[in-house]
């Protein structure tokens, strides 16, 4: 069956995704990057078939690899991780010499919680981010 498309503005869609299974991270270095994400971020290795790593964040995928073709070898987009407590894993992050682009910085005080981010790049300079949301009293 071949995909179909509608002609008419006006149709709704009946496609509705709603969960991202896994995200593709480009790096030049997959054992590097592999060390970086499993021993400096702690995510769950998953496995590594040749030239690729996968690790489990919270139920999403990232596959580790190198860009297949030219036209996809760029910096991944940036991936919020969700924090607890992000001054204290800023430290730790700080410690272990990852790059610091941007401090914990309050960003949204919402009614209930503070949104705080913090920027980062892995050992491929790709940029990823903390964030956290902060009960308030």
């Amino acid at each position: 069956m071949e995909p179909s498309s509608s002609s008419s503005s006006s149709s709704s869609s009946s496609i509705r995704l709603t969960t991202i299974r896994q995200i593709a991270i480009n790096v030049k270095d997959v054992e590097r990057a592999t060390r970086f994400y499993r021993d400096t971020l702690g995510l769950k290795f998953l496995f590594a078939p040749p030239g690729l790593a996968f690790f489990d964040a919270g139920g999403v995928r990232l596959m580790l690899s190198r860009a297949e073709r030219t036209e996809f070898d760029h910096p991944a987009s940036i991936l919020y991780y969700k924090v607890d407590d992000i001054a204290g894993t800023h430290r730790e992050l700080v410690e272990q010499g990852v790059k610091v682009e941007e401090e914990p910085t309050l960003v949204a005080p919402m009614p209930d919680h503070d949104l705080w981010i913090s920027s980062y790049r892995d050992s491929e300079d790709n940029h990823f981010a903390l964030m956290s949301e902060i009960p308030r009293a």
